[in-house]
């Protein structure tokens, strides 16, 4: 067996099945990290070892992790040849099993310097944010993808884009919705000093959240909190495409006010008659005139669906609501485990917790 010390930067081939694609990794990159270079679109979220989003079987060869988080991956799937490409460096030539691969969905990834061009309080916590982009650049993505901001110290900050693709033709730019989380090296700045004008620097687009309009299979969008800036822009997207399956929103946050762009999702579905808007709230009080569902806004999908073998579910936001959703819906409904696409929004706090 090839020892970690004599592959360090050697190169690999890694083959994903059932696709037929190959890419080589260089050095020690990690897989995932080769993948994004060749513009091999493999499923990942955080890439920092915490979320899960890029676990996938492996075949045949040898790896090594660095430190990752047990809920993403435990030591029981790594036995069983579960890897995240996130965190492992090939020892060998790879094959991978994965699902998700596909041929056209790598956009360039950039880097570029951006604007901020408007400020707007969605709430007490949320800010909705507007970046205006260099006038001579084009930036593709997918709806539902993710750009990570640049911080001086080099340090990163990940936020899904609010806004679809098709949106900057009338308004270039981009939008985010930005939840405050105090003592936050970034999102204080946002909520404190930020102004009109302020240069930031980007990079993305990231992430394998999109739309899967290959299929005709129904559509359930759950969020929560701020989950819903990248499931706005599936709904942008979809508008757009006149894409008319039938499709369910499951909206959940603590209070109302965390429900910030409520008036937004009943317009849009008021002239989308295919588009179903469920709002949770899990704490309601006396004084906020909730008159709506309760409870946890995954539990939602649960009482509404007794079968779910026959959906695609999307599901955007707190690490907790999204692993609860994966794993109920495929074990008491019946929804096929790669139907069911996610994007775990990571705190800081959530990538550093324990290693496994």
């Amino acid at each position: 067996m090839t020892r970690p010390d004599d592959a360090a930067g050697a190169a690999f081939q890694i083959s994903v099945t059932p696709s037929g694609r190959t890419f080589q990794s260089q050095g020690d990159e990690t897989i995932l990290a080769a993948a994004i270079r060749s513009g091999v679109g493999l499923p990942y979220g955080c890439k920092d070892g915490a979320c899960g989003s890029c676990k996938c079987k492996k075949t045949s060869g040898s790896v090594t992790h660095t430190d990752h988080q047990a809920k993403a991956l435990s030591a029981e799937e790594e036995a069983a040849g579960f890897v995240l490409t996130c965190c492992a460096r090939p020892l060998s030539d790879v094959v991978l099993e994965s699902r998700q691969v596909t041929d056209e969905s790598a956009y360039p990834i950039k880097k570029m310097p951006v604007r901020v061009s408007s400020l707007e309080k969605q709430s007490h916590d949320v800010m909705r944010i507007r970046l205006q982009l260099p006038a001579a650049d084009t930036f593709r993505y997918h709806a539902g993808q993710y750009v990570e901001f640049i911080l001086r110290d080099g340090a990163r900050r990940a936020y899904s884009m609010a806004n679809a693709p098709h949106t900057q033709e009338a308004a270039a730019g981009i939008e985010l919705h930005i939840r405050h989380l105090p003592g936050g090296k970034f999102t204080d700045h946002v909520f404190g000093a930020m102004k009109e004008k302020e240069i930031l620097r980007i990079e993305g687009p990231f992430g394998s959240f999109f739309l899967r309009e290959d299929s005709d299979k129904l559509i359930v969008l759950l969020a929560s909190g701020t989950g819903f800036a990248p499931i706005k822009a599936l709904i942008e997207h979809m508008q757009a495409k006149a894409i008319t399956r039938p499709t369910t929103l499951y909206w959940g946050g603590r209070r109302p006010e965390d429900l910030y762009m409520h008036q937004w999702v009943l317009e849009q579905a008021a002239h989308m008659p295919h588009l179903r808007y469920v709002p949770v709230v899990s704490d309601a009080q006396p004084q906020d005139g909730w008159t709506g569902r309760t409870g946890f806004v995954h539990q939602a999908v649960l009482d509404d669906f007794a079968d779910l073998s026959g959906h695609q579910v999307y599901a955007c936001g707190a690490p907790i609501v999204v692993e609860s959703a994966r794993t109920a819906y495929s074990a008491q409904r019946g929804l096929p485990a790669d139907e069911f696409y996610a994007d775990s929004f990571t705190s800081e706090a959530d990538k550093h917790g324990p290693s496994a």
